[in-house]
Parts: C-alpha cells; structure tokens; sequence
C-alpha cells in the first residue's frame, strides 16, 4: 500500500490552426459548493475515488472507491472495491457491488456511467479486465470486453473513460492499448478508434472520454500525451490542444474530462491538482484547485509506499486537492475526486456574459501547424515499487533531482 515519488512524463503536443466562424461562448467561474464522502475505510468513506456519475432518475451520486490490499500486499476485496452512493445530499445511502473475482464483483472499480436510454449503469473492473452491467437499482446483468493489460513504462491499464451515443452504443476507453473501443448496448465488439502514438487521432493512456450533447464529437484526455483530443462522430481528429506544464491550459497527465451544454470543456489536470475549463476551440476559460500543502506551506505529495492511500498531513480545505482525478458534470455542478484525500468536491457552475469566439469546423478545414516533443530526462538511482492498493491511471517511476 503506498505511492511513489516524482514522475516520468513523456510529452508530445500538436498543434492545429483551425479556419473559423464566429459563435458564442460564455465565460465560465468554479466555485466550492460541498463535500462528498470523507477520507477512510469505513462505509462511505473513501480512498482513490477515480470514477463519479449521477444517476438521472434520483439524483444519487456514485463513486468508484479505491483497491484494497492487505499488508503483505495481496488483494483484499473486503476493503473498497465497490461503487458507494450517496444522495443528493452527500449522505451515505449504500453501495453497489463489492470486492471479488467472481460474477459481478470488482478488482478496483474505475470509470463508470448510466446508459441515457436503458439506465443500466456501467462499471470499469480494472483487475478482472472487463466492464460490470448493473440495473438502474445496482442488480447484477452481465460482464462484457477485453482490455490491454501492462504495458511496459506504464503502472496501469484496462477500462478507462465510459460515454454514449445518441443510439445507445457505448464507447469504453482501453487505457493501455491506446484506443476507444465501440460496443452495442449488450456489449458486442462494433469497432475501435485510435491507435498507440503521438500524430492527431493517436493516443497514449486516453482516460477521460465524453461524446459532445451537442455535436456529437468525442473529447478525449490523452494522458501521457498531456493533452486533449477532439474528434468528430467517425472517430477523425479534427482538434488538439494543451502540452506539459503548470500555466494556463497546460497539463501534467489530465485524466477526468466533461462537456457541457455549450460545449465547454472540464480537466481534471491530475498531478496539477486543479480543474481547468476551456471552450469547444480549446481556448483557456479559468481553473480552480491548488496543491493540498502542509502548515509551512509546503506541498504535500502523494503516499508513499508501505503507506494508506491519503496524503500526510490532509488540507481538506475547499479547493485544496492531493492530485484531482474522476469527474462528472450534472445540473451546473462539477464533481471532482480528490484522489488522496478520500473525497469528491462538488463545485458550483456559473456562466457569464457571452463573448464571440472561433468555432472549428472541419467544413472549413485544418491546417497541421507542428508537432514538437519533448521528453523528461531522468537519473534513477533507487528501485520502487509502484503503488498497489490502487490504480489511478498514472505512470509514476521514483527518481532523484
């Protein structure tokens, strides 16, 4: 149980000028609203929350809670591995699921989602490699897909984002063989978009994965690539923006990604551990999150190994976040795990004036400006381990600066 220190990243980011129309987008302000769930083991609290939804009917909100492992580091799926449900309110009203390797059951449960037309809601099982189908009141319906599983240079692997078409077919990202599968509502095998790379359309680690109300195009976060992907309906790139970093519209490994009514778009931006908004064009809108610090000020990492999965010392200050991770975006309300604080913060959504901005369309045209890679130098001098009691989608390699 435990984290390791500092990261390997690799980057690559591209760029596309776009020929545009004019359209309207509003400027958009995140503000702290509520809590959801609290750091532990206990029913209804929480450690590594990677995947939220809301389910329409009710309004309860359903999170994927973490791994757990027992000190000698086997699975131990008496602890986390299922998805908790909370009411509107935030109030603990039970569970769906729990640990195991057999029907229904979880070995980490992870991005997860309500099918629009029949309500079923799908469940990523990361260690048991396949996607887990419950009934709009959590009864067991079936088990379907195949996933990559490790892949060197990375810790992690399987289901990754879940999102829907206007059909009922459901797209499910396979994190470590860097594509987005098509499955019929049932779960047959239809097609896949994406391959392993860097050019546009290509992926490395997609996480984050939403079908546009509106347009109809996915949003896609390339995690290792540091980037977001836009594609249209037939699965062809048609926008990318953002690169390694920490200012404005930069990112270090974004894994949860919404859109809303306007088609604006929400990041989590992981180990910046903030949320960034942009517009359809990928122009920076605001961000809102800082790094969880200790009293001196000083930024408190992710858990080490041997260590439970939660920051040391907490700051569950609003706003304050250990690494931001799954995401969902319901009614104007943004809900954002804290990865290493055990917890969902729910943020407030509001939209101001509107202003003319670009819109991209692939009528007009792209022009490929460039693609520029860049990759971080590393001298390792001690051997780690990676952190097994969860799985937050990240590549994570202990080095020393």
């Amino acid at each position: 149980m435990g984290m390791i220190q500092n990261f390997s990243i690799g980057l690559v980011s591209t760029g596309f000028m776009v020929l545009a129309t004019a359209t309207q987008s509003q400027a958009v302000t995140l503000t702290y609203d509520s809590q959801i769930g609290k750091p532990g083991f206990g029913p209804g609290e929480l450690f590594v929350p990677q995947g939220i939804t809301v389910q329409e009917s009710t309004g309860n909100i359903y999170v994927s809670n973490g791994r757990g492992l027992n000190p000698d580091g086997s699975f131990n799926p008496n602890i986390g591995n299922k998805v908790e449900i909370y009411n509107k309110s935030g109030a603990y009203i039970g569970a769906v699921g729990k640990g195991g390797k057999g029907v229904g059951e979880f070995d980490e449960p992870s991005a997860l989602e309500f099918s629009p037309n029949t309500g079923n809601l799908y469940v990523g099982d990361v260690f048991n490699n396949r996607v887990n189908v419950y009934d709009p009141k959590g009864n067991f319906i079936n088990s379907f897909g195949e996933f990559g599983g490790l892949k060197p240079g990375r810790a992690f692997f399987g289901p990754s984002g879940v999102t829907f078409d206007k059909t009922g077919n459901v797209y499910i990202g396979d994190f470590s063989g860097d594509k987005i599968n098509k499955y019929t509502p049932d779960g047959q095998l239809l097609s896949s978009i994406g391959s392993s790379g860097t050019a546009p359309g290509q992926f490395q680690g997609p996480a984050g994965l939403r079908i546009s109300p509106v347009s109809g195009n996915f949003f896609v976060s390339d995690q290792f690539n540091n980037r977001v992907q836009v594609l249209n309906p037939e699965g062809q790139p048609i926008l990318t923006f953002g690169k390694q970093g920490t200012g404005p519209g930069e990112f270090n490994q974004p894994i949860g990604l919404e859109v809303d009514e306007q088609e604006n778009i929400y990041v989590a931006d992981s180990i910046n551990s903030r949320v960034q908004v942009f517009d359809k064009t990928g122009k920076f809108l605001t961000a809102y999150g800082e790094p969880a610090r200790n009293s001196s000020g000083e930024v408190v990492p992710p858990p080490k190994q041997g260590e439970p999965p939660f920051g040391n010392p907490l700051d569950l200050k609003p706003g304050s976040f250990n690494w931001t991770g799954g995401t969902s975006y319901k009614d104007g309300k943004l809900y954002v795990g804290d990865f290493f604080q055990g917890r969902v913060q729910v943020l407030n959504v509001a939209k101001g004036k509107s202003q003319k901005v670009p819109e991209p369309t692939s009528i007009l045209g792209l022009t490929l400006l460039g693609v520029g890679a860049a990759a971080t130098k590393l001298r390792k001098n001690q051997k780690a381990k990676v952190m097994s009691v969860i799985s937050p989608k990240i590549e994570i390699e202990k080095v020393t600066v």
